[in-house]
């Protein structure tokens, strides 16, 4: 059996390397490294994917978040209201601005945003609720819409772990993440399911005038150039990233799909455990993309079994270890512990195994049954 790994990009790129010399030949070629037609072509492709009018490319995820919300306009200490239970940058970024995060808990079975914390939370000062679609799991956007619309609040997603997912309304209407509110953003993290060779990030919008605006404020502030029109920074994706992503982009459906065919086999020896929750799924599957496959552990040993693991050469991770309203840059002395249920829960709960497209059958097992010795 070969070597596990959390995320195997080399096996990965071994199926597509043929592809991939040649788009980035063709950027050697062009000698376009810039802003040159090979990140026009993806931002086109990747805007027929998710369905949107405008995608806006950058130089990371947490520019493209960032952006996302300078794009607003929004005013120093105008309040963002987004999940306790997340990566760090949904809430580094809130603060960069100079603008005020306010944190909620999340869902037990989603881990997503709980849309009545939402409600709960928003004041004069609410300007924004930033759903996060956590691990591949969509968030309860039909709700979180709804509140929104009621507040007159904008919605900004944050989409790093989410891309091609797609999210089923009540009334039947599908459509992808990223799509969904009046901006979002997403990574293009090497380790994501839409994952390039460096840093690269994108903003998503049907919004005209929002897109026209976010377009000057990721190069400089400038439309034509040296003269800048707005306050803007420097993140642009570059031509390599984008002739790798273009390639990727057209297998993402299959990489999500065998992802999700990894949890369905996680699924077949972990369901019915009394031990173990398994990962949130609606009955298509449609509705998460699986970045990580997440378990929480009841009534176990969560740092014993990361040991034992180990032992066995199979890496693991636990995200996230500690909740955002308890890390010493975002500490509030006003916000009260007991807000956070939840999610002070599922930090002693939850770890996540490997889960790529790359998975075999035969690995997926030993993990499984690894972990079912455990806790024998």
């Amino acid at each position: 059996m070969k070597k596990i790994q959390m995320v195997d990009l080399k096996s990965q790129y071994d199926f597509i390397r043929k592809e991939v010399a040649a788009s980035m030949e063709s950027v050697f070629e062009s000698s376009s490294y810039i802003n040159g037609p090979m990140v026009q072509e993806f931002q086109k492709e990747l805007e027929l994917y998710v369905g949107v009018k405008h995608v806006i490319p950058c130089a990371n995820g947490t520019d493209a978040l960032q952006i996302a919300l300078m794009g607003l306009e929004l005013k120093p200490g105008d309040e963002i209201i987004t999940a306790d239970f997340t990566f760090a940058a949904t809430v580094e970024v809130i603060s960069l601005l100079h603008l005020k995060p306010v944190l909620v808990d999340v869902h037990p079975r989603t881990f997503n945003i709980d849309p009545e914390a939402i409600e709960k939370a928003i004041t004069k000062k609410t300007k924004a609720i930033i759903p996060v679609h956590l691990f591949g799991q969509c968030a309860e956007m039909a709700e979180i819409l709804r509140i929104a619309e009621k507040y007159n609040l904008y919605v900004v997603e944050d989409n790093a772990q989410g891309i091609g997912a797609t999210y089923t309304f009540p009334d039947g209407i599908q459509a992808k993440t990223g799509s969904l509110g009046h901006v979002a953003a997403t990574s293009f993290f090497p380790s994501k399911n839409l994952g390039a060779y460096g840093d690269g990030g994108a903003i998503f919008t049907n919004d005209d005038d929002l897109a026209h605006f976010i377009r000057g404020i990721v190069n400089h502030g400038m439309y034509t150039r040296y003269y800048h029109d707005v306050v803007g920074v420097n993140s642009r994706l570059d031509s390599l990233q984008a002739a790798v992503l273009k390639v990727k982009l057209k297998y993402l459906d299959f990489y999500n799909e065998r992802r999700k065919e990894a949890a369905l086999r996680y699924n077949s020896f972990f369901e019915g455990h009394p031990n173990l929750i398994t990962p949130h799924r609606l009955a298509d599957c449609n509705s998460h993309v699986f970045h990580q496959y997440t378990l929480r552990l009841i009534d176990a040993d969560r740092d014993g079994l990361v040991a034992h693991l180990g032992k066995h050469d199979i890496p693991c991770g636990v995200y996230y270890p500690v909740p955002l309203h308890a890390q010493k840059a975002y500490a509030d002395p006003s916000v009260k512990e007991h807000t956070f249920p939840v999610t002070n829960q599922l930090v002693k709960d939850v770890i996540s195994l490997p889960m790529h497209s790359e998975l075999s059958s035969d690995q997926i097992e030993f993990i499984a049954k690894t972990v079912l010795e455990f806790l024998t």
